[in-house]
């Protein structure tokens, strides 16, 4: 299974794309901050389409990578 990538090594466009939506929705920090962990752990996700619940946000990605928030 492959792990997610850290936030540096994400294209430009998805970090751009993220920071958007961070913007636009009521995001606790609380949740921000449990998103932050589970990333630094480095954690296995499928190779297909995955989601991840944080409370007042989803994250949703494809392999690897992480598409939405």
């Amino acid at each position: 299974m492959p792990k997610i990538e850290t936030w540096s090594r994400l294209p430009a466009e998805i970090r751009g794309h993220l920071v958007q939506r961070m913007h636009d929705r009521a995001i606790s920090l609380e949740d921000l901050n449990q998103l932050r962990v589970w990333i630094e752990s480095s954690p296995e996700v499928p190779q297909g389409p995955w989601y991840k619940d944080f409370g007042s946000l989803k994250i949703c990605g494809e392999g690897s990578y992480t598409k939405r928030i």
